[in-house]
């Protein structure tokens, strides 16, 4: 089941994603981040445990960003991943973004999806914010895609 995150989600979203963060595959997010972010979070519960979660961050004017997607060690390779990103695309749509991008290490997962590979040069220098805080700015390893979305009905 797939549902936003709430307060007291919090510091297991911080425990699933910086399990990753700790590898070298995403950035940490500490408390305070994800309490400001909050509702950019949905998360995919299981038998009432928190086995992934994924958030989108609305960008600029049209452009949302799909971020700190994990899943729980145990719980890969079942769906869970791809399933909290359509779920973010569909709220991207509904917002009224036209475009989703993503920055990776994850490259081949998110063509899977439909996303492209794009020039990072594309996006908006306001996306690069939170890079100031990765050890790897400015020389950045990740991949950006981008996944262009319908139009609201």
């Amino acid at each position: 089941m797939i549902r936003k995150a709430t307060i007291s989600d919090v510091k297991t979203i911080q425990t699933i994603v910086n399990h990753y963060a700790d590898q070298g595959q995403m950035l940490p997010r500490s408390l305070n981040e994800l309490y400001e972010n909050l509702r950019d979070f949905s998360l995919e519960e299981s038998n009432g445990e928190i086995v992934g979660v994924c958030a989108l961050h609305v960008s600029w004017e049209g452009l949302a960003e799909v971020r700190s997607l994990a899943v729980k060690s145990g719980n890969t390779r079942k769906g869970i991943g791809a399933k909290l990103v359509a779920h973010c695309l569909e709220e991207a749509r509904v917002l009224g973004a036209t475009r989703v991008f993503v920055l990776t290490y994850q490259q081949g997962f998110f063509q899977k999806l439909g996303f492209s590979i794009v020039d990072k040069k594309e996006l908006p220098h306001k996306i690069w914010t939170d890079c100031l805080n990765c050890v790897k700015f400015p020389n950045c390893d990740e991949s950006a895609l981008m996944i262009n979305l319908p139009s609201p009905a």
